[in-house]
């Protein structure tokens, strides 16, 4: 099987189409946590940068409008349908542009000051391949900054909904750690290890935590469980009384994140991780 099959099959398929039709809802969700990543990669006037799993362009667009008409961004991805949505939505920035193809296997030129990424490099089949390939797109001295997810344990708005769900859920064995997906780098000394052994230096790790406005409501929120995440990846061949079941064990669980407005808002961990190239 060639390298990211899985994934390359998962974020053109239902995924990719949900992440496109959700654009603008899975920007609010994230908007706390781009803003963090935005401030700690400290983009500059007239840099060249590589948006990693650029996914509907949001970053890459944020990205160019930091680096100013004398920088560029190139955004990259394996999703079709969120890359049409990034073009559409990028139409008349000359500086920027979009790729279609595996981070972990383009052909880079050293040529970029930052590479970039804001939950796209969890998905690889090989990590340490991946960041060594993407080292080679970094100037000598270039920097790089991602943000990536903690523990399960931690990010209640993924393990809230499956803890909840799990009656309902086919027996599977324990998920490997280590596997591609959105938990992978939730061990820090594992991201060190990988971008040493990359070539990267001067590791920098911090902390950042906040909450995830899920939705209005727990109907709302409970529903989004089911088309984005770990929870509607478990589900996705139930059938619909299973999940009607699911989406009322669901609701029960966010309620206990109802804020005083009636908005369901989880905790959420992340990492921040920078080093040089």
């Amino acid at each position: 099987m060639p390298a990211n099959q899985d994934q390359l099959e998962f974020w053109n398929g239902r995924v990719g189409q949900e992440w496109t039709v959700l654009q603008e809802r899975m920007d609010a969700l994230l908007s706390a946590i781009h803003a963090a990543l935005m401030g700690f990669a400290a983009p500059r006037a007239g840099e060249a940068v590589l948006d990693v799993g650029c996914g509907t362009g949001t970053t890459s667009m944020a990205l160019a409008d930091a680096v100013g008409p004398k920088g560029r961004v190139t955004g990259i991805d394996i999703s079709k349908p969120m890359l049409g949505m990034a073009r559409q939505r990028g139409q008349g920035r000359a500086n920027l542009a979009f790729i279609e193809a595996d981070a972990s296997q383009a052909a880079f030129q050293p040529e970029h000051d930052l590479l970039f990424s804001r939950f796209g490099v969890m998905f690889f089949d090989d990590s340490g391949a991946a960041f060594a390939n993407l080292r080679k797109a970094a100037r000598p001295g270039g920097r790089i900054a991602f943000v990536c997810w903690r523990t399960p344990q931690e990010n209640l708005w993924a393990s809230a909904p499956i803890a909840a769900a799990k009656p309902f859920l086919p027996d599977t064995p324990p998920p490997d750690p280590l596997a591609p997906g959105p938990f992978a780098f939730a061990d820090p000394g594992r991201i060190e290890a990988v971008l040493g052994a990359s070539g990267f230096s001067d590791i920098d790790i911090r902390k950042f935590d906040g909450v995830m406005e899920m939705g209005r409501d727990v109907d709302q929120s409970a529903a989004l469980t089911l088309r984005i995440g770990p929870l509607a990846r478990a589900a996705a061949e139930l059938d619909d009384a299973t999940k009607a079941k699911i989406a009322e064990a669901v609701k029960g669980a966010l309620a206990r994140f109802k804020q005083a407005d009636g908005a369901i808002a989880p905790p959420t961990a992340c990492w921040l991780v920078g080093a040089r190239a």
